[in-house]
């Protein structure tokens, strides 16, 4: 088959199986990075030894780290099991990129505190979402209008990592300035409507089953961008949610402003978020399940950056003074 064609093929079951947009782009890129590195030869006359030669190329060569290696891994096994319709054998003598064992940057209140004084608008809003809640930034830019409940303090995550929903506390400091801005987007709407605009995407099918759900208040997004757009496909015309790079961007230049000698990012209000409890006394479990781990041993993590020391041990040092 053309290449063209199978990468078309590739999108497409990756589609049919309700991959996220993410997750087809960064296996498309390895699938084509495969091709390349083999010379422009189709994979179906390529197999395991093939497959070994790249994966070992990029541990020894390129030095990927062991979860991009397994990342590479994935997308070539789904290319040949659900495009190409055969499964890969052994791969003998695979050298695994080895596996590192990173403890998070995390902030300290004030950090945070001094972080959020340098942001404004809905990037300021977005941040404090993500340290008030542990979500993730693209978690807090899918939220739609219905997924916060004022009354009950709560915040829904819909269709987060690994295609699971949760939920998560509203911070009642927060309440007051998310409502006004909701305020603001529904007036944003409704002169969009008034315009003949204001449709937004739904999820797999829903927009064929309840027609007039694009255009209803509850399924807009809570962050929408400034631009509208038109949907190739059906031809309505809308808003997409803001963009993520534009409050990676403000958090990296607040970040600067403050002063703050540290590797931060928006990943980062996440962690502190989850430190932070931790040292406040809240249970590992609860926490797990405000971050949506599949198991407590990836929450297990922040037990070991927690503000006593390491591993909470006092230094005899510190006995002398």
């Amino acid at each position: 088959m053309p290449r063209s064609r199978l990468m078309d093929q590739m999108r497409h079951a990756l589609r049919v199986r309700h991959y996220s947009p993410r997750t087809e782009q960064a296996y498309c890129r390895w699938v084509l990075r495969f091709i390349r590195f083999h010379g422009v030869r189709h994979p179906a006359d390529m197999g395991e030894a093939e497959v070994n030669a790249f994966l070992t190329h990029l541990a020894v060569a390129d030095h990927v780290s062991a979860s991009t290696q397994t990342q590479a891994l994935s997308a070539l096994l789904f290319l040949y099991r659900h495009v190409l319709g055969r499964e890969l054998g052994d791969l003998e003598g695979l050298v695994r990129a080895p596996r590192s064992h990173r403890v998070p940057v995390v902030m300290t209140p004030a950090e945070v505190r001094a972080v959020l004084a340098e942001l404004d608008g809905e990037s300021r809003l977005v941040a404090s979402l993500m340290y008030g809640t542990g979500m993730r930034l693209m978690e807090c830019l899918r939220l739609r209008v219905q997924d916060i409940d004022f009354r009950r303090n709560e915040i829904c995550v819909r269709r987060g990592k690994g295609d699971r929903d949760r939920v998560t506390m509203l911070p009642e400091a927060l309440k007051p300035e998310l409502q006004g801005h909701l305020r603001g987007v529904r007036a944003l709407h409704e002169r969009d409507l008034a315009d003949g605009w204001g449709a937004v995407l739904l999820p797999d099918a829903l927009d064929r089953k309840y027609p007039a759900a694009p255009t209803d208040w509850r399924w807009q997004w809570v962050f929408p961008q400034q631009r509208r757009w038109r949907d190739a496909r059906t031809g309505r015309q809308g808003r997409h949610h803001v963009h993520p790079t534009i409050v990676q961007r403000a958090v990296k230049e607040a970040v600067r402003r403050a002063g703050i000698a540290k590797q931060v990012g928006c990943h980062t209000f996440r962690h502190s978020f989850a430190t932070h409890l931790l040292e406040n006394g809240y249970d590992i479990r609860t926490i797990q399940e405000l971050l949506g781990h599949k198991g407590v041993s990836t929450t297990m993590v922040y037990t070991h950056v927690l503000n006593r020391g390491g591993c909470g041990v006092r230094s005899p040092l510190d006995g002398l003074r």
